[in-house]
């Protein structure tokens, strides 16, 4: 699986290698999916009241100390800047891991009175987290993410804003990314460094592992009495604030491939497809003059509609390798036209996902696309959730729950006492490892 998911990524162009150890190229293709899903999210951000700002990629070592769990939890991650120019510097610089250092320390800054909360502000940036081996878009040392982080009055608030940015990425993620997710808290062991609680959507891969696909952390008041985050109260005493924080990154195009994918490559669901439809002339008799004006025509109407298409009308190429390079790319739907098609006045579609092809008439086709593109990301969620159902098993006593953790089983739904000293050795016995207590 590990093999077939480095061939998707590099044979589809999404990625490449670098020199950089641990870092990796994210090429047009791929950048192009972390775009609509930057898009998808951004307004959904928007839409709950966040704004967008940018805060610097070097934090100074006095600021991260400030948070002991916090930077004990980071500690082995940390890139350091130590000189600037050719001189060396007075305090060590970090490379971002993550920003609630230096966001808190603004908060602290811009925080006056009740009437200034809540703060609620998302960037999109770069993180650096010191990897040794390079996982393309899973585990890499630089990746791309976004990061919320919100300020409240009250402990309920705090807490309401975590479970309501948890909800919108579990929306996201089936919605948008047909990929069906548990929400739910981690344990205290697996929660963020500094954090009161940490929740998380989790995602069941193709392989039959685990993916964490998002969290909201509700960080109390920890951040705001190492920051110093405070304000005049209504009462007119001076309390600390209530923070949070939450990310998705470009994990999720990972997350896609994996969860999607087939032995021929890359399946994407039409709302994060670069192209929606590839169209494909088939180059018979003076087909540059009759297809292909056609072929541009209709690629009009598409485009009209709101359809990415990628009309590939390049020569040096046969329409059988465009069809294996295009559905290797995951493009959702192909569309072909030829001669014959211009006699029925008629196209042919084949699905990505199902490989059924049907003709389908030109006259209202920009419509008939588009509820096709619907049927296809209904149909992905629908795959991908009877595939997680199938690979999830209940364990009564501990004994069936080691045999079933022999195997590859996929999510295993069993009873926990809550001791971090029987998850550790749970997870010395079998590997397994707690995601998250899903809500039921």
């Amino acid at each position: 699986f590990s093999a077939w998911y480095l061939d998707v990524v590099r044979r589809a162009e999404l990625a490449d290698y670098t020199p950089v150890k641990g870092c990796m190229v994210i090429r047009p293709y791929g950048y192009a999916i972390w775009e609509l899903i930057q898009q998808e999210l951004d307004k959904r951000f928007k839409a709950t009241g966040h704004v967008n700002a940018y805060f610097p990629l070097f934090i100074p070592e006095s600021l991260l100390t400030r948070e002991a769990d916090h930077v004990e939890g980071f500690a082995p991650q940390v890139a350091w800047v130590t000189r600037g120019g050719t001189e060396e510097l007075e305090e060590r610089l970090v490379v971002r891991p993550t920003s609630e250092a230096i966001i808190g320390t603004m908060y602290a800054k811009w925080l006056q009175s009740w009437r200034d909360l809540p703060i609620l502000i998302n960037q999109w940036a770069n993180v650096v987290r010191w990897e040794k081996v390079t996982r393309p878009f899973l585990r890499t040392t630089e990746f791309l993410w976004q990061e919320g982080h919100t300020a409240h009055e009250t402990a309920e608030e705090a807490r309401a804003e975590t479970l309501k940015i948890l909800a919108l990425y579990k929306e996201f993620a089936e919605t948008v990314l047909a990929m069906p997710v548990h929400d739910g808290p981690k344990s205290d062991s697996e929660k963020f460094a500094g954090a009161s609680t940490t929740f998380s959507i989790e995602a069941l891969m193709g392989d039959g592992r685990a993916l964490q696909a998002g969290t909201s952390h509700d960080l109390g008041q920890n951040f705001a009495k190492a920051f110093e985050i405070q304000f005049q109260g209504r009462d007119k005493t001076l309390q600390h604030a209530w923070t949070t924080s939450w990310g998705v990154s470009t994990r999720l195009i990972g997350g896609v491939i994996m969860t999607h994918g087939d032995d021929s490559g890359l399946i994407l669901p039409p709302k994060v497809a670069p192209y929606q439809v590839v169209m494909v002339p088939i180059p018979r008799g003076n087909w540059q003059e009759t297809v292909l004006p056609k072929a541009r025509e209709i690629r009009d109407q598409l485009v009209a509609a709101g359809i990415r298409v990628m009309l590939d009308d390049r020569d040096a190429y046969t329409p059988g390798w465009k069809f294996a390079e295009w559905e290797m790319r995951g493009v959702p739907l192909r569309l072909e036209i030829g001669p014959k098609d211009l006699e029925k006045q008629a196209v042919l579609l084949a699905r990505r996902d199902t490989r059924e092809k049907a003709s389908v008439p030109m006259d209202g086709l920009p419509g008939h696309v588009l509820g096709l593109l619907d049927t296809i990301q209904a149909s992905l969620l629908s795959r991908a959730l009877t595939f997680r159902e199938e690979r999830t098993t209940s364990a009564a006593t501990w004994d069936e729950f080691v045999t079933l953790m022999e195997g590859r089983p996929g999510f295993v739904v069993s009873a926990w006492c809550g001791s971090a000293a029987c998850e550790a050795q749970i997870k010395a016995d079998t590997q397994a490892t707690i995601r998250n207590i899903p809500f039921i």
